[in-house]
């Protein structure tokens, strides 16, 4: 296994079909250079399975390649009892938490490091600093943190210090702000009337504060006054990203199959990076589908691969960490959290 010090990577991540590569899967990512995969619920099966796939991927690149996974904990995540702790949602966490949210947000999410890193998974697709509103669609409302932006920055800043603690890459999602959204982008491409100005100091404000951290992952949702296309695809929000938020690390597309976009992925593909995301995700696609976008994607630009070394760099080894200690400490403040 080569370092990723000099390594071009390809403007895509991608995924597998099942729980170990096929030859056709191995020959594709050999020759796609993929910067990095994803893991859903039918890639897993056991640890050893797990650990056996993340080698896969590694062995077919030729490279210490970043695998993440959607492990927010609670409706969202894949990794389930026995092979991972089972969470309460984010937003009943947090208010069970009470007071103490912030040390209880970093010992969940270092917990989740733990059992990812384990098992060769080195990114997380967390955190969500999204600010939850009375309006904000089911499938995203209870993975929210809260509704107050610095609070939300905050409990964010904890659930990323405790996966870098454990040798796990945070993906700060969904930049630059998915709250406002009253329909499932999964299926439907929500639309937010609110104004610039309500944006930058609501919605946008949590990213503003996380804008170090080493990745992020993009909302499908079009703001109205900004531009008429899809975030994703839309220069103008990627300028307002770089330049307003200040975010100057890797931005990956969230998953480009998604209902929210129209056209071909193809076209998806173009005109996302034409607009300035670094990389293409893509998920739960054919084999061909999956060959086509990568080929359409091509490698990442001389600004990208610069940005994914610097995602890379800031992986580090695990520190020193007391498991029975962290859950022990958890448990109490949960049991002994105070609400306002």
């Amino acid at each position: 296994m080569t370092a990723t010090g000099g390594q071009s990577f390809g403007a895509t991540i991608l995924d597998a079909e099942g729980l170990r590569l096929s030859a056709d899967e191995k020959a594709l990512f050999r020759a796609v250079n993929p910067f990095g995969f994803i893991l859903f619920a039918r890639n897993i099966d056991s640890p050893d399975q797990i650990r056996a796939l993340c080698d896969d991927f590694r062995e077919a690149v030729g490279y210490d390649a970043v695998i993440t996974i959607d492990q927010e904990g609670g409706r969202v995540q894949r990794l389930r009892a026995p092979l991972g702790r089972e969470w309460l949602p984010p937003l009943e966490f947090v208010h069970r938490s009470g007071d103490q949210a912030e040390r209880a947000m970093y010992l969940r999410y270092r917990l989740i490091a733990d059992e990812l890193h384990a098992l060769g998974i080195d990114s997380n697709c967390a955190p969500m600093v999204d600010l939850a509103g009375d309006t904000t669609h089911d499938f995203l409302r209870n993975r929210c943190y809260g509704s107050d932006p610095a609070e939300v920055a905050r409990l964010g800043r904890a659930a990323a210090d405790g996966m870098l603690a454990g040798g796990v890459l945070p993906v700060l999602k969904h930049v630059p702000g998915h709250g406002r959204a009253t329909q499932d982008s999964h299926f439907d491409l929500p639309r937010i009337a609110a104004d610039h100005t309500s944006l930058s100091t609501h919605d946008f404000a949590p990213f503003k504060t996380l804008n170090d951290l080493p990745m992020a992952m993009t909302a499908h949702l079009v703001y109205e006054q900004i531009d008429p296309n899809p975030a994703t695809c839309s220069p103008a929000v990627m300028r307002l990203i770089r330049e307003e938020i200040g975010f100057d690390n890797l931005i990956m597309t969230d998953d480009i199959s998604m209902k929210a976009l129209s056209g071909s992925l193809l076209q998806i593909t173009g005109d996302a990076l034409a607009a300035g995301c670094d990389v293409i995700l893509l998920c739960n696609a054919s084999f061909e589908e999956r060959a086509a976008v990568a080929g359409a994607a091509g490698e990442m630009t001389a600004a990208a691969q610069r940005r994914a070394h610097r995602a890379l760099a800031a992986r580090r080894a695990p520190d020193v960490f007391d498991i029975a200690a962290a859950e022990a400490e958890l448990d109490r403040l949960l049991r002994g959290a105070r609400h306002g």
